[in-house]
């Protein structure tokens, strides 16, 4: 069969989306050219002095736009709205009544041409919101062992084999099996670069495959994938009425009195009907019910556009009034995936050498730690030896042998007889907020490699993003500790913080804080669904979030960036004042044409024209919430993006070199022995090999490609500061190996200033890297 008697419930949607619209769309471009013809075959026949003829063809125009202005009435009130088109019915009668038959024709006109240009800006601003839908797959090719056959999305269940072809759009979510996978996730994130997921990766509905052909295993069916979830989010978008919008009947509901009674107050105090059908004339059609939508929709639009689909026009408004903000911690404000935060080593041992022995065992082991460890080990780039009799006791740790030694790898019991290094990574642990997975080797203990769920580097900047655009109050929900919780929200400079909470403990938070003012709730996990649905707007971070907190929300930000959040109040703020602008411009121009109108000053044919460019006006204005505006994040040249990502993965790499040098350190604090003499000779080979060439790149390289975008070099000035200050230190730190080697190794007095400056440098490192991660490593996808 070519066709299945099925539909795919993806296109039933698409279908009922996008049909009324085309059908009204069609109706007032028949309707335009209709007028157009009448009113130019009218004017023709004026000049060639053929008048009657002139003025059936104008009555003939007018008469063909009172039957659709009529339906239209009909239908708004139907919908229990006001049937504001009602002034445009008594205004095509009424020049027919009194003759102002050119007036006539020119109303007919404005009527089918402001229909038809809300019609086209409506296509244009829901044109992303269109595409979202349109791109939505209806068939899969099932592979079921040498066969593979086209079934509907709608057949696939959990667990089929899959075959993506190139081109092809992913059907539902899965997990990519065999080949490594080049995928195009734009339409998903907004970001025009492909990706590569290695097997075993999941990956989303809704993606392309840039690549070869792919086998795919369905984790989810049709209906519970990503994409399914936001297309129907974008069936949704723009259904409801904004409460904007609503505000703007509910000026349409007095305005339709008003008009009437201007005008007839026009036609009691002049006696003349002229009069009266010149203020009908220039109050319809009313411009703030076209204005208000077309901005709303327009917003809508732009949002998708950076990977944040909004469920309607009333979460956009929300979204644009919200005061107080509300963050989950993990998997929002921090990555959701600990990262390893330092490596220390034993007297004798390297903590470079630690990681790889430690990531060499745990490269069987599915715990998140394990995992943790041996991605860093890999970006590094140590080379990891395979393990063989590899045991795990669950909640204890793993153990193995590697390259002929015994190796033990997670939590050790509490003791007291740890020695001094061991104990100072303890307090180190508990003084982070971290995580400790010792290394033992043949039953010794040989290192610790500290781990913490790290702060999103994006976190910050949208924080500050957010404030800027009306945001008051910030607060932290979180089921995680106090003290961690304490030390994420002094970094970030939250309002307050709730730690220790359950899905309950959230929604009583939330609910407390919704009588400050409109309030939104941003989470990612199943926990934080409940809370979503108590805010006035609930924002889920889909890329990695589960389905329920998804479909809970009103917004889903389907990229992992939590700076999309801040792109979405920013569009949300602008879109709703420039449709608040739009709409009371409107009135108040269309108010002083009719005070003029009623004086006598301005004739039904003067009024027509008149009010047909208030009306292109205020929706141009409208459609100006499609542009980007300078609230909206900085947006880089792909070969300025390219250097950010470069020294962003050399940030990873020199992770090693800021070990050392606080490796080097620690040793000196227990004597200047070879060994520790050593370690600083180590360190310094590191910094003079790795890092100085790394921060002399920087500055001439990355700081003035960022410069312009920034506003100018004094963006990246305190920055430059911190290199020299890198610098310094490193040379005071050559120095003193210098002194050291000519004296037979370093004098009492020198101790206590090479291990300052090594400390140092180990601080400014670590400040300086998290500086340029947060303002200028966050600005590329």
């Amino acid at each position: 069969m070519k066709c299945f008697a099925r539909r795919s419930p993806l296109r039933r949607a698409l279908t009922a989306v996008t049909r009324p619209r085309l059908a009204s769309a069609r109706f007032a471009s028949v309707l335009l050219v209709v007028t157009a013809v009448a009113l130019v075959a009218g004017g023709a026949a004026w000049l060639g002095g053929a008048r009657n003829v002139g003025d059936w063809c104008w009555a003939a125009g007018t008469a063909a736009a009172v039957v659709p202005a009529v339906a239209w009435v009909l239908s708004a009130l139907g919908r229990g709205e006001g049937g504001v088109d009602l002034i445009a019915v008594l205004a095509l009668g009424g020049t027919l009544a009194v003759g102002e038959y050119l007036a006539g024709a020119l109303i007919a006109l404005m009527l089918a041409t402001g229909r038809t240009l809300e019609a086209a800006a409506r296509r244009r601003a829901s044109h992303d919101l269109r595409a979202l839908l349109e791109h939505a797959p209806h068939e899969a090719r099932l592979k079921s062992g040498d066969e593979v056959r086209t079934v509907p999305t709608a057949r696939v269940g959990a667990g089929d084999l899959l075959v993506v072809g190139p081109g092809e759009v992913l059907p539902v979510d899965g997990e990519v099996v065999g080949a490594t996978a080049v995928l195009d996730e734009s339409v998903l994130t907004g970001e025009p670069l492909t990706v590569e997921r290695e097997p075993g990766t999941r990956v989303r509905s809704g993606t392309v495959n840039a690549g070869g052909a792919f086998d795919l295993r369905a984790t989810a069916t049709e209906r519970d994938s990503t994409y399914a979830g936001i297309v129907r989010l974008a069936r949704q978008a723009g259904a409801e009425s904004a409460p904007v919008v609503r505000l703007a009947d509910r000026y349409a509901a007095w305005f339709l009195p008003l008009s009437l009674a201007a005008a007839a107050l026009a036609w009691l105090l002049s006696g003349s009907a002229v009069r009266a059908v010149a203020v009908l004339v220039v109050a319809t059609p009313c411009p703030l019910l076209l204005a208000a939508p077309v901005a709303i929709v327009s917003g809508l639009s732009r949002a998708a556009r950076h990977g944040v689909v909004i469920r309607d026009g009333a979460a956009l408004e929300s979204l644009g009034r919200a005061r107080t903000l509300l963050l989950d911690k993990t998997g929002t404000l921090t990555c959701g995936r600990p990262r390893v935060l330092d490596v220390a080593a034993a007297p004798g041992r390297k903590p470079a050498d630690v990681l790889r022995s430690a990531a060499s065992l745990d490269q069987f082991s599915p715990h998140v730690l394990a995992r943790a460890i041996v991605d860093t080990a890999r970006e590094r780039g140590l080379r990891l030896s395979l393990p063989t009799h590899v045991t795990e006791e669950p909640g204890l740790g793993a153990t193995g042998t590697v390259d002929g030694h015994r190796l033990f790898v997670g939590r050790l019991l509490p003791s007291a007889d740890r020695p001094d290094w061991a104990r100072a990574a303890e307090n180190r642990a508990v003084l982070d907020g971290a995580a400790v997975a010792w290394l033992t080797v043949d039953g010794r203990l040989a290192g610790a490699v500290l781990l913490r769920d790290p702060l999103r580097h994006d976190a910050p900047r949208t924080l500050r993003r957010l404030r800027a655009a009306g945001i008051e109050r910030v607060v932290m929900l979180t089921g995680d500790r106090a003290e961690p919780a304490r030390e994420t929200a002094a970094v970030l400079g939250l309002d307050a913080v709730h730690a220790g909470l359950g899905p309950a403990d959230k929604v009583a938070a939330v609910r407390a804080e919704r009588a400050r003012g409109i309030t939104v709730m941003v989470g990612d996990g199943v926990n934080d669904a409940p809370a979503l649905a108590a805010a006035h707007v609930g924002v889920a971070l889909g890329a990695r979030g589960s389905t329920a907190s998804s479909e809970a929300a009103d917004v889903v930000v389907t990229t992992d960036r939590v700076d999309r959040l801040a792109d979405a109040v920013a569009i949300a703020v602008r879109s709703r004042r420039i449709a608040v602008q739009s709409a009371l411009g409107g009135m108040v121009l269309s108010l002083l044409a009719m005070a003029a109108a009623a004086f006598g000053l301005l004739p039904p044919t003067a009024g027509a024209l008149l009010q047909e460019g208030i009306d292109v006006a205020v929706i141009l204005n409208a459609l100006r919430a499609l542009r980007a505006d300078a609230t909206e994040r900085i947006v880089l040249a792909p070969d300025v993006e390219a250097l950010i990502h470069r020294f962003a993965a050399e940030h990873d790499d020199l992770r090693e070199v800021l070990d050392a040098v606080r490796d080097a350190a620690d040793r000196l604090g227990a004597g200047a022995g070879p060994e520790a003499l050593a370690a600083v000779g180590e360190a310094h080979r590191l910094l003079s090999d790795r890092l100085l060439p790394h921060e002399y790149a920087e500055e001439h390289q990355l700081y003035p490609a960022l410069a312009p975008a920034l506003g100018g070099p004094e963006a990246t000035a305190t920055m430059s500061r911190a290199h020299t200050e890198i610098e310094r230190l490193a040379r005071r730190v050559a120095t003193h190996l210098a002194m050291a080697d000519g004296d037979g190794g370093p004098q009492a007095e020198q101790l206590d200033d090479l291990r300052a400056s090594l400390y140092g440098l180990h601080t400014v490192l670590r400040l300086h890297f998290a500086q340029e991660e947060e303002n200028y490593f966050s600005l590329a996808p």
